[in-house]
């Protein structure tokens, strides 16, 4: 009796309907990591006159990136390894990338579903305004930072396998970017602690988006950003897909 294979096609839509279905079903997570840059964005209102428009949407952007690719990819891809999902699915008639790349291509949604969200509260409550242009580069950008973050959620992943182990790392690296990355941009730690972080994975990240939310004034310290965004994916990436396991044994 010949065994019917499911098309590449069908198995990857039925991953991502799963996926979807089951980001939707914990909601409250969801909404934690959505509100989070948007608290923030709210609360920083009055910065909007000081620091520059830019540069307040670029960081709230970029604190965004680091909840989803942090708290939200990496938690998700160790609690389902725990249970054994994974195992399961690779026992199933589909390929290794399919399964991976519907749970990325979850994440990139709700990138996508981030900064709409970034945008809007952006211009309704803090009054920001940015060209047409300004807002679909700077989407654009934001789906190519995103990366860099998910890369970062694949090596913890691929490093550590107890999932208690993951949600504290990666609650402590969370920490360490938001508050080092926010106060030390600014020159508030000091001139070694800026300098670090102006190229640190936060860093380039901000200082693209900034660049990329006002493209007429582009210039070669942006593209360097963005160098620096490949750079540190290819390596994230590179190190998480090598020592990543199936399974926490």
């Amino acid at each position: 009796m010949a065994i019917q294979i499911p098309a590449t096609k069908e198995v990857l839509t039925a991953l991502i309907r799963a996926d979807f279905t089951t980001v939707w079903r914990n909601r409250r997570s969801l909404r934690l990591v959505l509100a989070v840059p948007l608290i923030i964005l709210i609360s920083w209102k009055g910065l909007v006159s000081h620091l520059g428009a830019f540069v307040v949407l670029s960081s709230v952007l970029t604190i965004g990136l680091t909840s989803i690719g942090l708290m939200g990819y990496t938690n998700s891809i160790a609690r389902d390894r725990d249970k054994g999902v994974f195992q399961r699915l690779r026992v199933a008639p589909v390929s290794s990338w399919t399964i991976m790349f519907s749970r990325i291509s979850v994440q990139v949604a709700l990138i996508a579903v981030m900064t709409l969200l970034v945008f809007t509260v952006g211009y309704a409550v803090d009054g920001i305004r940015i060209s047409a242009l300004g807002y679909v580069t700077g989407f654009l950008m934001t789906l190519l930072a995103g990366c860099l973050y998910l890369g970062l959620g694949q090596l913890i992943t691929g490093l550590i396998k107890n999932p208690e182990t993951v949600n504290s790392t990666t609650r402590l690296v969370y920490f360490a970017f938001i508050m080092v990355g926010m106060f030390g941009q600014f020159g508030v730690l000091g001139d070694v602690v800026k300098y670090f972080v102006i190229w640190s994975p936060y860093g380039v990240v901000q200082k693209a988006l900034a660049g990329s939310l006002q493209p007429l004034t582009w210039t070669m310290d942006h593209t360097l950003a963005v160098a620096g965004i490949l750079a540190y994916t290819l390596v994230f990436v590179g190190l998480g897909v090598k020592y990543f396991k199936w399974d926490n044994k």
